[in-house]
Formats: C-alpha cells, structure tokens, sequence
C-alpha cells in the first residue's frame, strides 16, 4: 500500500468514526439520553478524531487529509445551523436546547480548531495539548458541574468549582493519553501545570468562545512553560 493512499483510507476511516459517534448519540437521545450530555460526548468524541494520527504516513502531503471530517462538518453545520429540522440528529446531539442556530457557535467553531490542528500542529505537542484539554478537560466540565456543582461561582457565566476541577482533571487525562500515544512519551509535570493555567483561563472564558480561547492559550502557555 501507498502512503498516499494509506492516508486517504484513515481519513476515511475517521469520518466513518466521527458520524458513528453523531449516529449512535442520536439514537441514545432517542431512548433518553440527556441531550447536555450527548452533546458533550460529541465534543469528547470528536476531540479524540487525533487518535488517527497514529496511522498517517507523516512523510507525504496527504497527512492534511487528516482535516477531512472537520472540513465535512464544517460544511454541515453552516447548512444544518440555517436550514435543519427540529428533529434533525446534529441538532439533538450538539446542542443545548434544540435551537439549530447553536449549531453555527461552539460546535462550528470546534471544527475550525479541529481543521487548525491539523493543518498547522499535526501531530505535535502543541496539538495534544490544545484537543486534550478542549476536548476532554471542556466536555468533561459540565456534565460534572451541572449534576454535582455546589460550590458556584461566576465570571461571564456561572460555572462550580467541581465543573473546573473535572475540567483539570479529564484534560490532564487526555492530554497524558494523547501525548503516550502519538508520541510516545510525556511530562506529567508540564501536563499539570499548563492544566491548572488552562483550568483557569476556562474559568474565565465566555460562553460559546471557549471552544477557541482554550487551545489558543495551550499552544501560548506550552510557549512560555
């Protein structure tokens, strides 16, 4: 096999998982699921398309092929966020309360970073840290902090103490994850650090707008520590 066309099929490959991931969210909705949380297990999900990574060729220019289901939903959700049923799957896994307008805010800005990553950081540090924290540190925050968040507090928007700390403690996981897997090593000490600074600008972030403040300020902080 080509390494051209062993990249085309990964590619491929990562677009069957990441419409699998919609699909089967759609149907746990179907049954009951809340929909906050299919959402976030989207986000989680999606996040994790890097994993792919390890089976692209780096050596040839089709590695960029890794973009692909960002750049399919990218084009989705512009055309789902204007013209979707209610009904529609996108809209009852990724967003909060069924307005199809969501669609075109947090999750469209996610396939921008996504498509980021990939062009610009594939398969580097800056990367790993950037989808380890957004993806699983952010999806983990308000599942955690919805259903068990006593301690509140408030910035742009309310957010507990236990929704930041699920937000340190999944986005360290995450990252170590990535950074065993793609790299084959990783700094638990450097993981902990730049999670606690993240933890913080996460705190502080706008609502809708942290799906772009976070990895901006992981790839600024992994410049700095």
């Amino acid at each position: 096999m080509t390494p051209d066309l062993q990249n085309i099929l990964v590619s491929l490959l990562s677009v069957v998982y990441v419409f699998a991931v919609v699909a089967i969210m759609d149907r746990a909705v179907r049954s009951g699921l809340p929909q906050d949380i299919s959402r976030k297990i989207v986000h989680i999900c999606a996040g994790s398309w890097l994993i792919f990574w390890y089976f692209f060729d780096p050596d040839v220019t089709s590695r960029y092929f890794n973009i692909l289901p960002a750049v399919i939903w990218f084009i989705l959700l512009l055309l789902k966020g204007f013209f979707a049923k209610p009904d529609d799957e996108a809209v009852k896994t990724m967003t909060r309360y069924g307005d199809k307008r969501e669609l075109l805010k947090g999750p469209l800005y996610f396939t921008l970073i996504m498509m980021s990553m990939g062009l610009f950081y594939f398969n580097t540090e800056k990367a790993i840290y950037a989808m380890g924290f957004l993806g699983w540190g952010d999806g983990m925050a308000p599942i955690i902090g919805t259903r068990f968040g006593k301690n509140k507090y408030r910035f742009f928007t309310e957010k507990s103490l236990e929704g930041s700390l699920s937000f340190f403690i999944a986005g360290s996981i995450g990252t170590l994850f990535f950074s065993w897997f793609l790299l084959g090593h990783f700094d638990l000490t450097k993981i902990l650090l730049i999670g606690a600074g993240l933890t913080i600008i996460e705190a502080l972030s706008p609502k809708d707008l942290d799906n772009i403040i976070i990895p901006i300020f992981a790839i600024l902080l992994l410049s700095i520590i």
